[in-house]
């Protein structure tokens, strides 16, 4: 899609500076831009070889206007800049607006308007799919499961019954919506499954990456709230809360009943307890085990840092002698008092 400068100054809400008419046709990095394409600096590294940028255009921060003569877009932000142009140049293709013929619908789904439907796509008993919705090839929607408007549900989704997905929500390939959540009962050395019986809840602008599983609740329900990035290769158990516009990398894990607040961010390759309870604004860095509530706003971290084996090693020689090495303490204060 091609557009002016002028044109993407005032979608992005940026500060021109240079020639207005100059025709954008493409987004691109900082080392590989080339004539025509418009690129973007959030790295402050990468101010200093501005000059030796070949792109058309760069967007630039607000704090440096005045200091660089070419043709540029100045914003506060320029990351969220580079996300808006990505809108804009996105070249993902879209279904046309059909049913396909192999697709296999109850005749009591609900199906609204300019809605796409793909190959082998089978819809349940009381389905309801709202208008603009993009079905690909293979999904499963299980009976009365409700997908919002404007919602993408790519290719080997399966949603299982009853479960609701947002409006302009966006689920990626392979990923598991509302499978029974891991409940059994111990009884005399074996196990009694437990029927879940709860949903899965998905609010508006939620994404969720490839091969994926969000089980749904034992009684009461989980719950995806608005503007949350979920990750590829996530497991979100059973009664699972995760608070507005929380982003969870991938390969995280977070066991049953546990509450995350609001505008958190977890790292990949997480692991939450259950029935934890972390409040909002919280960071928690990759490969974290999270064993306790966290009742304060900050950065987390439990993870160890890869280090050359032979320091490992020896670390880990040494952990293993810190109870003998504690004895040893406590011996020679017992010896210290002794002769006071």
């Amino acid at each position: 899609m091609m557009q002016t400068l002028a044109q993407l100054a005032t979608i992005l809400g940026a500060k021109l500076v240079g020639d207005g008419n100059l025709s954008i046709h493409r987004l691109a990095t900082f080392d590989q831009a080339n004539e025509g394409e418009i690129t973007f600096v959030s790295d402050k590294k990468l101010l200093s070889k501005l000059e030796q940028c070949q792109a058309s255009a760069i967007v630039l921060p607000t704090a440096i206007m005045g200091n660089y003569q070419g043709n540029a877009l100045f914003m506060d932000n320029p990351y969220v800049g580079y996300a808006m142009l990505a809108n804009i140049f996105d070249t993902t293709p879209n279904l046309n607006i059909n049913i396909a013929e192999s697709a296999i619908i109850d005749s009591s789904a609900i199906i609204g308007k300019n809605v796409a439907i793909s190959e082998n796509v089978v819809i349940g008993a009381g389905v309801e799919v709202a208008d603009n919705c993009q079905i690909f090839a293979n999904v499963v929607l299980g009976e009365h499961v409700k997908i919002s408007a404007q919602s993408k549900i790519y290719p080997n989704v399966t949603v299982y019954h009853g479960c609701e997905i947002g409006q302009r929500c966006i689920i990626h390939a392979n990923t598991v919506i509302g499978s029974d959540g891991f409940g059994n009962a111990p009884h005399q050395g074996k196990w009694v499954k437990i029927p879940q019986i709860g949903k899965v809840l998905i609010g508006d602008d939620v994404e969720i990456g490839s091969s994926t599983t969000i089980d749904r609740g034992a009684l009461s329900d989980t719950i995806i709230s608005n503007g949350v990035k979920i990750d590829n290769q996530c497991q979100i158990a059973h009664n699972v809360f995760i608070g507005e516009h929380t982003a969870v990398a991938g390969g995280s894990n977070i066991a049953g009943s546990t509450k995350v607040g609001k505008s958190c961010i977890v790292g990949g390759s997480v692991a939450m307890n259950g029935h934890l309870n972390i409040t909002d604004n919280v960071v928690i860095t990759g490969d974290s085990m999270v064993m306790r509530d966290i009742s304060e706003p900050g950065i987390y971290s439990s993870g160890v840092p890869a280090i050359a084996n032979k320091q490992w090693r020896k670390n880990t020689a040494y952990t293993l002698k810190i109870d003998d090495l504690f004895k040893r303490v406590k011996q020679l204060e017992k010896q210290l008092q002794d002769k006071d």
